[in-house]
């Protein structure tokens, strides 16, 4: 079955709970999210379906229950969904972009550390101008 990775911003609540339980109902899934979202328990269900519609989410059958998990890592899925994002942004612009988020993240002291061994290693790569990688007409360059 192929995985539709496109995911709104409901089914990533419900996916958040299901990375972080492994295996999971629908009624955890409710209780859990309640806290967050004043959802009805058809509102779950619908998601929980399109999620296993969407191939994301896998179902197995416990008595009168079904117990939702994924084989999915959540940080694959995540890494996947931004290089989605990048591939739709022109080359020159990516640089300032992930300045951009990281000026905007709270991290920690061995985050900022992990961030600057990679750009240190990019420094290897580096070029003095990013080209454009849009068709003529896409972006202002």
């Amino acid at each position: 079955m192929k995985i539709d990775s496109n995911i709104t911003d409901s089914e990533w609540e419900v996916m958040r709970v299901v990375w972080a339980q492994n295996k999971t109902t629908s009624k955890d899934i409710r209780d859990i999210i309640e806290n967050k979202k004043n959802w009805k328990p058809a509102t779950t269900k619908t998601l929980i379906g399109r999620l296993v519609d969407k191939g994301v989410l896998n179902t197995e059958k416990d008595g009168n229950k079904y117990i939702y998990s994924t084989n999915l890592k959540e940080s694959d899925f995540l890494k996947s969904t931004l290089e989605q994002t990048f591939d739709n942004i022109c080359n020159k612009d990516i640089g300032k972009i992930i300045a951009d988020l990281i000026s905007k993240s709270t991290l920690s002291y061995i985050d900022i550390e992990e961030l600057e061994k990679v750009l240190e290693m990019k420094k290897e790569d580096a070029v003095d101008v990013v080209p454009c990688n849009c068709v003529p007409g896409q972006c202002k360059c």
